[in-house]
């Protein structure tokens, strides 16, 4: 999902000690998992924003971003997502935004502030990183510090607090053990076949990720390393329950600093 992404699920997730055959046995990791979004663990790392003087400021966006806050669409570089970006302020609560990838409209978003100032909702709609249908997602984050005098509502340091709701197509993931290899695939149409001994292959179907290595640590868990470029975005470590019904998976984001947690169910 987007540079707002919120724990990104967006949409892949996730040493060798030994590697034994699994020929005759299921893998604990086979088969379609749903996530529970009550369950998600939020990164404890504020977003910061500033909205002042015609200027947008995404500071701790990778890259960050500062635009013009006239509506029109202005340049952005350094994102694989998106390559312009309209900030509209709709009222001093309230702004719109719409992101483009060669000229198409891959994310529109609408967020507002509460009247005490304290809450920020954002409703979106993100096709930036699927082949399929667009996520569609409401969520709200809670204020930890104020903007500076004479800015806009939405300025100042939020850290995600709750998602309200989250389109299907981006809380399910099917993984298939092979013999030595994880074949794993999502709605959204990401995809990927490596083997269990963190060989690096390639990731399709998101911009963002260019290659994943994944490592089988035991039976119940892995670790899969995600990188764009050559560079390590993000490394996630999923394990599942010895009932091999519930799966928690923890993903460290390298390029923000930040961490988050969520688990799913066997479908």
């Amino acid at each position: 999902m987007k540079n707002t992404r919120w724990f990104v699920l967006p949409v892949s997730l996730l040493v060798v000690l030994l590697m034994p055959a699994m020929a005759g046995a299921q893998s604990a990791f086979d088969g379609t998992w749903k996530f529970d979004i009550k369950t998600a663990k939020f990164p404890e790392k504020p977003d910061v924003i500033l909205l002042q003087d015609g200027m947008y400021h995404c500071k701790t966006c990778v890259p960050p971003i500062d635009v013009k806050a006239d509506g029109q669409d202005q340049k952005v570089s350094g994102n694989p997502y998106s390559d312009t970006m309209s900030i509209k302020v709709v009222d001093d609560r309230t702004i719109e935004e719409i992101d483009k990838k060669n000229g198409k409209t891959v994310v529109t978003s609408k967020t507002w502030i509460s009247a005490d100032g304290n809450t920020m909702t954002s409703e979106f709609t993100d096709s930036s990183a699927t082949n399929a249908d667009p996520v569609t997602g409401k969520g709200e984050a809670t204020r930890v510090a104020k903007g500076p005098a004479g800015s806009h509502a939405i300025s100042g340091s939020w850290r995600l607090a709750k998602v309200d709701t989250l389109s299907d197509n981006a809380m399910t993931i099917t993984y298939k053990v092979s013999g030595d290899s994880l074949s794993m695939s999502s709605p959204t149409g990401q995809t990927y076949t490596a083997k269990l001994d963190g060989t690096e292959v390639p990731y399709k179907g998101d911009p963002g990720t260019t290659s994943v290595s994944v490592k089988k640590v035991d039976k119940n868990t892995m670790e899969e390393t995600d990188k764009r470029d050559g560079k390590v975005t993000s490394v996630s470590r999923i394990t599942v329950s010895a009932d091999g019904k519930t799966m928690n998976v923890k993903k460290d984001d390298k390029l923000r600093g930040m961490s988050s947690e969520i688990s799913a169910a066997k479908q």
